[in-house]
């Protein structure tokens, strides 16, 4: 979308002190003042570094936490869209939150995973493989073109999990669905970590396909030590580029 001035106060610079909060304000506030719609771009993120007087780096530290909340969306090599308006009950200080809590999550999913991963080199079909196999070739499709292969990526933990045929363990799942997906949409949002997460995935696979609990195990939970690798916030720390 053109730049526009008619509000310059949205993306005026930041002073470092919060300044991961403070650039998350400024992303929303643009958006808001300037009437941005959904499906309509933003400016690109070298631009918003430029008018915000930060990194490249710490702005995409905001707009990866505006995707993780499904607000924006970031397509390879085209540019930044907004993908839903934010929640006006929603107050900043719970969105970063949300991005805080990953670790207590990754520690969930080490808990859960790794056990799936073992039951269902014991106890997986023929129609549980096909599931598996479906989902990384969803996940290669997306990554192909240049997406981040998030529904690949949540089909192949549903189908592992369902191959543990484990209903307790479903469950649990289940209901970390919510945190779990923000974790997912977090790893993935990394620089090259698409890629990375496919062969990680196809690892699990393998080892369940022969049947190997051990190996699976450790697989997955290799799986989420990947996952829990993520740009940390820098807090008041900033080196404009």
């Amino acid at each position: 979308m053109a730049e526009s001035t008619a509000h310059p106060g949205a993306l005026r610079p930041v002073t470092r002190p919060r300044l991961y909060k403070q650039l998350v304000e400024r992303l929303l506030a643009f958006v808001s003042q300037e009437q941005v719609k959904p499906g309509e771009q933003l400016p690109t993120e070298r631009e918003l570094a430029k008018r915000l007087g930060v990194s490249r780096a710490s702005v995409a530290q905001a707009v990866v936490a505006l995707e993780v909340q499904g607000i924006l969306g970031v397509r390879q090599g085209d540019g930044i869209y907004l993908l839903r308006q934010a929640d006006p009950h929603e107050s900043v200080e719970e969105l970063i939150k949300r991005r805080q809590r990953l670790p207590d999550i990754i520690e969930a999913r080490d808990a859960l995973e790794v056990k799936i991963a073992a039951l269902a080199a014991q106890r997986r079909t023929e129609e549980d493989m096909a599931a598996i196999d479906a989902a990384l070739a969803t996940m290669e499709g997306e990554i192909t073109r240049g997406e981040h292969g998030y529904e690949g990526d949540q089909s192949f933990h549903a189908a592992v999990t369902e191959a543990a045929h484990n209903p307790v363990l479903s469950g649990l799942m289940k209901l970390l669905a919510g945190p779990i997906e923000e974790s997912r949409r977090e790893s993935l949002a990394q620089p090259g970590r698409p890629r990375r997460s496919l062969a990680s995935h196809g690892r699990i696979a393998e080892a369940i396909r022969a049947g190997d609990p051990a190996r699976a195990a450790r697989a997955a939970r290799g799986h989420v030590a990947l996952v829990s690798r993520v740009t940390p916030l820098n807090g008041d720390r900033d080196t404009t580029s």
